[in-house]
């Protein structure tokens, strides 16, 4: 696996930001700042996708309570979703 959640986010980080903080860590495939349906505002949490287990390992090791615009983040992988039943 080599998706990383990343929480506590700080309002003010965006897409460009978290891919930054996180690409001198290896090759990402995909990065995403979740945010509000209807207000478009930061959730304050996001994951990025790395293209191997190692990179992801990397970058939890080196990012896990690093702050980051003023906020210390948390880092860790992230869970699959559970899979969602057809009714």
């Amino acid at each position: 696996m080599s998706k990383i959640y990343v929480g506590n986010l700080p309002w003010s980080t965006n897409n460009e930001k978290l891919e930054l903080a996180f690409a001198e860590h290896g090759q990402i495939t995909d990065h995403i700042v979740m945010s509000d349906r209807e207000t478009g505002r930061s959730r304050g949490f996001g994951f990025v996708t790395f293209a191997s287990a190692e990179e992801a390992e990397a970058a939890i090791a080196a990012k896990n309570d690093f702050e980051l615009d003023g906020r210390r983040i948390t880092v860790n992988m992230a869970n699959p979703r559970p899979q969602q039943r057809g009714w």
